[in-house]
């Protein structure tokens, strides 16, 4: 059967937040298209039915950073473990960072990346061009020419620009080329060697500290230059109260800011650094309850206007040095979702509000005509049943990381079946 032709959803809770829509109906599929929303058309005979009855249908989500591990890191992880683990967990659309090993910095690298994702089938990745060459901070890469191979975002990862002056030439040329430039907000300097929120948990543990401020002066420094060139910017991970508040007052002036947030942001502190746990090692770091509170309230409001996974799988011995030593990050395509629904249940969001965080915000930061479901519309589709529990056992995880500091959380809502251009690829 090729059910890549015509599906029909059937009696599913249609949510569809990039245009106000929350109703039970069918949806119809043909052609990797959007092509019903209703009554059945005329003539229409679906090759696979699929029955959502007490099951949420929505656009697939779309993650604005997650790590794969390849090229370069293959132990770690592949395209096709992740993309594999996206698909189980409805995500349909990856932004990849270009921190690769070739750092994404030529076109051929960039088109390297999708030949690897269309050869595995199961996500469409977005690899994001570098800022400079070799993300070495000084020299600004060839933009024109990404934008040419696809690249319409760029940034420098976690690596710093040698200074202002780079990061404001960097920015006047993308704002040439009509680019976003996806920056993360942190002060080297001011990191130092850094691996804990600067404050009370950090001193008690013998942790050394990254203070708020480390974010607050990138994120002032990058307003600033904003102001100066108009350049359209993105602010990936925010970590704290502080710097909300500049995002705040930025978006009140109408600058070209958006901001996204991690989930694990909404849920953790510095107080689950207690015991080392080197799974909560991570960059920004865990915060203060004020600072994880501030947080929500800023994904409520639609001040931030992405949730993402910032998605790094490691390997086992990658986490098993003394935590200061252990690489930060964690293995957390699998826990989006869930993640957001449990915000969801504690009343911080409304269910059309926590999905549009995943869908129609991220894709308004991609410039992308996804994650919405319009007639006409590319069927990216993920159903998940919003009453069904589950405990996260990482042995059933599909990404090659175990790397969580959720293991064993009991959650609600599961994924059910995942849809890429109008093709199952995921299906439980």
């Amino acid at each position: 059967m090729n059910n890549n032709d015509t599906i029909s959803i059937r009696n599913g809770r249609l949510i569809d937040p990039a245009n106000a829509l929350d109703t039970i109906t069918d949806l119809h599929v043909a052609d990797g298209k959007v092509l019903a929303i209703g009554e059945q058309p005329d003539g229409f005979h679906p090759q696979l039915e699929l029955d959502a009855t007490g099951r949420v249908v929505c656009p697939g989500l779309i993650d604005l950073c997650a790590r794969l591990r390849e090229p370069g890191q293959e132990y770690k992880a592949t395209i096709a473990s992740e993309t594999a683990a996206a698909a189980s967990a409805g995500i349909t659309t990856l932004c990849v960072p270009p921190d690769s090993d070739p750092i994404v910095d030529t076109p051929a690298v960039a088109e390297m990346i999708r030949r690897k994702a269309y050869q595995a089938g199961m996500a469409r990745l977005i690899p994001m061009g570098a800022l400079t060459r070799g993300l070495a901070g000084e020299q600004l890469s060839e933009m024109g020419m990404l934008k040419k191979a696809g690249c319409n975002l760029f940034g420098n990862a976690k690596k710093p620009l040698r200074n202002a002056l780079v990061q404001r030439r960097a920015m006047e040329y993308a704002a040439t080329f009509d680019l976003t430039c996806f920056l993360h907000p942190e002060d080297a300097a001011l990191h130092d060697q850094g691996c804990a929120h600067e404050g009370p948990v950090a001193t008690r543990l013998g942790l050394p500290g990254i203070p708020v401020a480390a974010e607050t002066v990138a994120v002032a420094r990058d307003l600033a230059l904003v102001e100066q060139t108009r350049a359209r910017i993105h602010f990936r991970g925010l970590s704290s109260a502080a710097a909300l508040r500049l995002l705040e007052r930025a978006r009140q002036e109408l600058l070209p800011v958006t901001a996204d947030v991690s989930a694990h942001q909404l849920h953790l502190t510095e107080m689950d650094l207690d015991g080392f746990d080197s799974n909560c090692h991570l960059q920004p770091p865990l915060r203060s309850l004020n600072d994880r509170d501030a947080l929500r309230r800023g994904v409520a409001d639609g001040t931030i206007i992405a949730i993402c996974s910032d998605h790094q799988p490691h390997d086992a011995d990658a986490k098993k040095a003394p935590f200061p030593a252990t690489e930060p990050g964690i293995s957390a395509l699998e826990t989006l979702l869930p993640l957001t629904l449990k915000l969801v249940a504690e009343g911080v969001l409304s269910l059309t509000d926590g999905l549009a965080r995943l869908t129609h915000g991220p894709a308004l930061v991609l410039g992308l005509e996804l994650g919405r479901l319009d007639i006409g519309r590319t069927a990216d589709i993920c159903l998940f049943d919003p009453h069904r529990h589950w405990q996260l056992d990482t042995e059933n995880m599909l990404s090659r990381g175990r790397n969580t500091p959720f293991a064993g959380w009991e959650f609600s809502g599961q994924v059910s079946c995942t849809l890429l251009a109008g093709r199952v690829v995921f299906r439980r």
